[in-house]
């Protein structure tokens, strides 16, 4: 059996509330062997911990702000309770963090701030950062460019954008995070994939959401990071054991500790 990483899960979430352990089980028998589990906001903290505590040779939490929790009123001190955090353990990587102008343009100059706060903790920490940039490519990729001094690394999670924007990334010194929606019928992404060496790509489920066909329009798991390989390799004309055995070594090679 081939050996995975789903770089980017939600498996806290309240909706694998009835089979949480089940689930985990079965990405395991999936050959999933890591699970890495993005924070939201302060509300995520405590089940995001307690499953990390209950499998802690296969979920791995990270801690940021989500850019759909910054708001005007509570991101300062949403900020200061990842900053508490940051500094009482060490964690996989910071995020998930970013900028999201599908929900709500109002709030960009804050997420921008909150974003760039969250870049200088990545660097000082040595860490990779997991980048939500849904319909902002380009404020995103501006603003890990002004921060890049070349400790900063990380993945831009659930990446949709062009061939150009995917090289800008690259440059940069990021990953792509490639999901569920390489297997949607109408997806641009597999045009844009064709060109990208394995060696950018890893994978990842955004477990509950995002699942891939024949499982749209339900839960996500990460049970499913193999239908997303089996997708990647006939896109890449490539088989899938060297999709399973590049995506898994660069994943691998992104979460370990960088020394400054």
């Amino acid at each position: 059996m081939h050996t995975y990483i789903d770089t980017h899960a939600h498996l806290y979430s309240s909706k694998f509330s009835a089979d949480r352990n089940e689930m985990v089980a079965r990405a395991i028998h999936a050959g999933v062997s890591k699970m890495y589990l993005p924070n939201i906001d302060a509300e995520s903290i405590e089940a995001m911990l307690d499953l990390e505590a209950s499998f802690p040779d296969n979920c791995f939490a990270m801690m940021g702000l989500h850019p759909c929790s910054v708001q005007p009123d509570t991101y300062q001190q949403e900020l200061a309770l990842v900053e508490k955090y940051l500094g009482e353990r060490s964690w996989a990587g910071i995020g998930e963090t970013g900028i999201d102008l599908y929900w709500d343009k109002s709030t960009l100059e804050i997420q921008k701030l909150a974003f760039s706060r969250q870049i200088e903790w990545a660097k000082d920490l040595q860490r990779p950062i997991i980048i939500h940039s849904r319909e902002s490519n380009r404020e995103c990729i501006d603003l890990v460019r002004s921060g890049q001094d070349g400790r900063l690394r990380g993945i831009f999670h659930c990446f949709s954008g062009t061939l150009e924007e995917a090289r800008e990334m690259i440059d940069l010194g990021f990953m792509l995070g490639i999901g569920g929606t390489l297997t949607y019928p109408k997806s641009e992404l597999p045009a844009v994939l064709r060109e990208i060496p394995l060696e950018h790509i890893v994978l990842e489920t955004d477990a509950p959401y995002l699942p891939p066909v024949p499982y749209r329009g339900k839960r996500n798991e990460s049970a499913y990071i193999p239908v997303i390989a089996t997708m990647l390799s006939e896109v890449k004309v490539l088989p899938l054991s060297q999709i399973a055995k590049t995506t898994t070594a660069n994943a691998e090679s992104m979460f370990v500790l960088k020394s400054a």
